[in-house]
């Protein structure tokens, strides 16, 4: 049974509210500084951190707080932020209620770099200009949710995807100014979608170029011309990252893990955790439940 806290909507006491901004600093006192527990939520997150020292763990990796970081956490995963004093920054929160009420289209982000769902979501090291930036418009989201303007909520929708679109244009990999191609983004939303659905009893990336009616090498170039990463290694991620929230949050067994994510075979299974790993299904959960 999955145990992990999950936050439902982004507002606990108005399910009608699908946007929130707060100050990390304010977070904290009203913590009285207390680490929360390992959870998730079912809508997006994103950190924006003047000033912090600590840990922030995403999906089971770790990232070391600093300052001038910006962390961008997709719905379902698992996430923890330890922080050694009080840091100094943005926590905001959207749900896909908030981008369709406002007039951003699911697709556009979609299309952008920066929400990873699996794997690795390290954080983005802007240049200090290109982080004023950014932090101008945390300010401005911040002043305008906290004041009456009219069709506010419309303003904050604009404010907020100029930030993403600032901030996908600091990363490597898919600028946005360079890649309109619309079909390539429907793709990928597809693929991830099916993903999603099918990962834990198909793994083949054949399986899933056939249901998008493209070829494997056709699909293994256009996730990696998107994400950074082929196909294959996508889908092994989300299969990785599943057996680590099984591992850590229920109390399955290996053999059973292995079956629910579709391996044939328990020893399959661990060889493949130890191969993405480094570390044995075993070892994992013992060093996890210390830490």
């Amino acid at each position: 049974m999955d145990i992990v806290k999950t936050y439902q909507n982004v507002n606990n006491e108005i399910d009608s509210i699908s946007f929130g901004i707060s100050k990390m600093e304010d977070i904290y006192t009203k913590r009285n500084g207390r680490v929360d527990e390992p959870h998730k939520h079912n809508y997006y997150t994103v950190l924006i951190v003047n000033k912090a020292k600590g840990q922030h763990k995403i999906d089971f990796n770790s990232y070391e707080l600093s300052n001038n970081q910006i962390y961008f956490v997709a719905p379902g995963q698992v996430h923890q932020v330890i922080e050694n004093e009080k840091s100094i920054g943005f926590a905001m929160t959207f749900s896909n209620q908030f981008l369709i009420k406002n007039s951003i289209p699911l697709s556009f982000i979609d299309g952008l770099n920066l929400f990873q769902n699996y794997g690795q979501s390290p954080p983005l090291m802007p240049e200090p200009e290109q982080f004023d930036t950014i932090v101008n418009f945390a300010n401005k989201i911040y002043e305008l949710y906290h004041g009456n303007a009219a069709m506010k909520f419309l303003s904050i929708g604009a404010f907020l995807k100029l930030l993403l679109i600032e901030c996908n244009n600091i990363c490597a990999v898919n600028p946005a100014n360079t890649d309109n191609d619309a079909s390539r983004n429907n793709i990928i939303k597809n693929f991830k979608k099916a993903v999603d659905v099918n990962y834990r009893k198909e793994h083949s990336t054949t399986y899933y170029a056939k249901q998008l009616h493209i070829t494997p090498d056709h699909l293994t170039r256009i996730v990696k011309s998107k994400i950074g990463k082929t196909a294959k290694e996508y889908i092994q991620a989300r299969i990785t990252t599943e057996a680590k929230r099984l591992l850590y949050f229920t109390d399955e067994t290996n053999k059973e893990i292995a079956y629910e994510l579709g391996f044939n075979e328990p020893a399959n299974f661990s060889a493949f955790f130890k191969k993405h790993t480094n570390i044995s299904p075993s070892k994992f959960k013992k060093s996890e439940i210390r830490a």
